[in-house]
């Protein structure tokens, strides 16, 4: 078995409602809270990763993205450096997957 991650950064905006903070991926359009800051970024990373696997296994997940905007583009220079952004503003969240196939069966895609 072979485990394989994807990590999408996405941009993720925090308030702070009465006692509960209120994170927010307004891309995605997903929700959490959490009584401090920290847990509700966490409560956030958790319910996207989780939305993102739901959308893979239910084979929804390029109708999704298309929706929220995504459009794949063509990356002409590859560089090993990550682009420069504000990383209070955003989250990594990752999505695992898990390769049940041997490696000698090679993928048809």
């Amino acid at each position: 078995m072979t485990k394989v991650l994807f990590s999408l950064q996405l941009p993720f905006k925090i308030t702070k409602r009465a006692k509960w903070f209120l994170a927010t991926c307004p891309i995605i359009d997903v929700h959490s809270q959490g009584e401090t800051e920290k847990k509700a970024k966490e409560n956030l990373i958790e319910a996207l990763s989780l939305f993102f696997i739901s959308c893979f296994e239910r084979g929804t997940l390029d109708v999704v993205l298309k929706d929220c905007g995504f459009r794949a583009r063509r990356i002409t220079t590859y560089s090993a450096k990550k682009p420069s952004v504000r990383k209070e503003n955003y989250i990594d969240v990752p999505i695992p997957f898990q390769i049940d196939k041997l490696a000698s069966n090679a993928c048809h895609a």
